[in-house]
């Protein structure tokens, strides 16, 4: 059975960091790659997050320009889990946070970023303010 749940959000103050975790089972990141994305009040869901393609043995992430220098995903196979640190946070980072899996094989050059998934977290709300 598949689940991912997201863990650490929370209220933070502008400036301040948190680490967001995805647990995951049911599968294994040979054949998926987990991506962040984000959705605030009225606003239209957006990647934060998104794997584009392999280099070497590199993999190349999308990060929005609202979020780059600021958030660096990481990933622990052993435990089965992918972070999204998030460093000097904003107001509008406020949100609700949700990873996702999508189909990836290394080597893949994708044509559609921060999309296709197949499973979705539960989500996680951080929300920055002071």
């Amino acid at each position: 059975q598949v689940q991912l749940v997201e863990s650490g959000g929370g209220l933070v103050q502008p400036g301040g960091s948190l680490r967001l975790s995805c647990a995951f089972s049911g599968f294994t990141l040979d054949t998926y790659a987990i991506d962040w994305l984000r959705q605030a009040p009225g606003k239209e869901r957006e990647g934060v997050s998104c794997i584009t393609s392999t280099t070497g043995s590199n993999d190349n992430t999308y990060y929005p320009d609202s979020v780059k220098g600021r958030f660096t995903i990481s990933r622990d196979n052993a435990k089965n889990t992918v972070y999204l640190q998030m460093n000097n946070l904003k107001p509008e980072d406020t949100a609700a946070y949700y990873c996702a899996a999508r189909p990836f094989l290394w080597g893949d050059q994708l044509s559609r970023v921060c999309d296709d998934y197949d499973y979705w977290g539960q989500g996680t709300q951080v929300t920055v303010s002071s």
